[in-house]
């Protein structure tokens, strides 16, 4: 399965931490028959080819070997090397939801970044372990901006370009045995815009033989599956707005939300803004797991929030009425995912920096009074959000919930 691993040069490729002489033996440990091992490699992968999203030069050259993985009925955990293989292919999903993949502006972005990635130097391989990450990032900050940019475009591009040879692997892992399987199969080929002719009656087909009678299906995997077709320009069936599973209603509204925008039905519409609104799935009754689905890893509500800016804007005022009210429920990266459109939709003209309380529009105050009495958005387990009090500050508020409640006239 893993012949060619050893022809690599991985001592001269690079990942997050130098040189990528680690790699082989942690995809190695991917077959490894002891869970403990298999979870460890994982994350070791997870570090060093997807640093916080981010991808490098081996990544392109780890994926062929985790795609002979995955289409070997032998290895132990194909939803786990399913779901690096789609990390890889476009980092952290939020930054696409909720149009998908601008695969042509990637392709146009790393035009000459080729050339800058023959020019990189090999990462050091000497024993000072302080020199490994030194020679690589020598290398990028002498280049420009702009050159920066193309460089990092192509590798990620190289990556995407790696991960697509799978596209037909993954259609036919829709049939899979393992719901988890055919979920996370699902979301992977969401993000291939270029496959969708082939990909969108996979899908169908993959939908209608899970509603047959006699086949085990979960509402998640059918959830992620209606997702998918409408991210690749397919919109879901009405029929789906009615079912009584809700996760399946949900997906119905965010995938016609996509395709149709501002010409969605007024079901489609009061089905979405219904989730934009909603309290966190495990703020109330416990999220049945076989619900689950992977996008936004699993913030239904943050979707339908981010969804609802292409109703366009007609619906605008109840769109911004819904995310007001999920706002004091939601807290970390949820809260994020709220405050980045409501702060859209109040600051259309940009920030306020310096306006009196009085003299701020109506959105801008109401938003302003929410988060002046709401504890939950400015916290992550508990603590101080330091990514909320930026991106409140962005937009010229005071960036506390004490400056905020001063700012307005209250106690601090």
């Amino acid at each position: 399965m893993l012949d060619g691993l050893d022809d690599i040069d991985w001592a001269r490729l690079g990942h997050a931490y130098g040189a990528a002489d680690d790699v082989p033996g942690q995809l190695r440990a991917l077959l490894s028959p002891d869970q403990a091992t298999r979870d460890e490699a994982l994350g070791d992968l997870y570090t060093n080819v997807f640093h916080q999203g981010n991808r490098f030069e081996a990544s392109a050259y780890a994926v062929p070997f985790l795609l002979e993985m995955l289409a070997a009925a032998a290895t132990p955990d194909p939803a786990a090397v399913l779901g690096l293989l789609s990390a890889l292919a476009v980092g952290h999903d939020e930054g696409f939801l909720p149009e998908g993949f601008p695969v042509a502006e990637y392709r146009r972005a790393a035009e000459g970044g080729r050339e800058l990635l023959a020019a990189k130097p090999p990462p050091w391989t000497g024993t000072d372990e302080s020199k490994k990450e030194y020679v690589e990032y020598t290398f990028v900050e002498s280049l420009s901006a702009a050159e920066q940019g193309r460089l990092w475009a192509y590798v990620e591009l190289a990556v995407y370009d790696a991960v697509r040879a799978g596209v037909p692997l993954f259609r036919t892992l829709l049939t899979h045995s393992d719901p988890g399987v055919r979920t996370v199969a699902a979301y992977a080929l969401a993000w291939f815009p270029e496959e969708a002719e082939g990909t969108v009656p996979a899908l169908a087909g993959a939908i209608d033989a899970a509603e047959r009678p006699g086949v085990e299906s979960t509402p998640g995997e059918l959830a992620t599956m209606l997702v998918a077709s409408g991210l690749l320009g397919a919109a879901p069936d009405v029929r789906w707005l009615a079912d009584p599973r809700p996760a399946l209603r949900w997906a119905a509204a965010i995938g016609r939300a996509r395709v149709l925008g501002a010409t969605a039905d007024p079901a489609t519409v009061d089905e979405l803004l219904g989730w934009a609104s909603a309290p966190p799935d495990d703020a109330g009754p416990a999220l049945v797991e076989s619900d689950w689905v992977p996008f936004l890893d699993g913030d239904r509500g943050g979707y339908a929030g981010l969804a609802a800016r292409q109703l366009g804007p007609q619906h605008e005022d109840r769109a911004f009425d819904a995310l007001l009210a999920r706002l004091p429920t939601v807290s970390g990266e949820r809260s994020l995912t709220v405050l980045g459109v409501a702060l859209r939709l109040a600051f259309p003209d940009g920030p306020a920096a310096g306006t009196p309380v009085a003299a701020l529009p109506s959105r801008q105050r109401r938003l302003a009074e929410v988060l002046g009495r709401s504890t939950e958005p400015w916290l992550i387990d508990g603590q101080e959000f330091g990514n909320v009090a930026m991106l409140v500050g962005e937009y010229g508020l005071p960036s506390s919930r004490e400056a905020m409640r001063v700012y307005l006239g209250g106690v601090p």
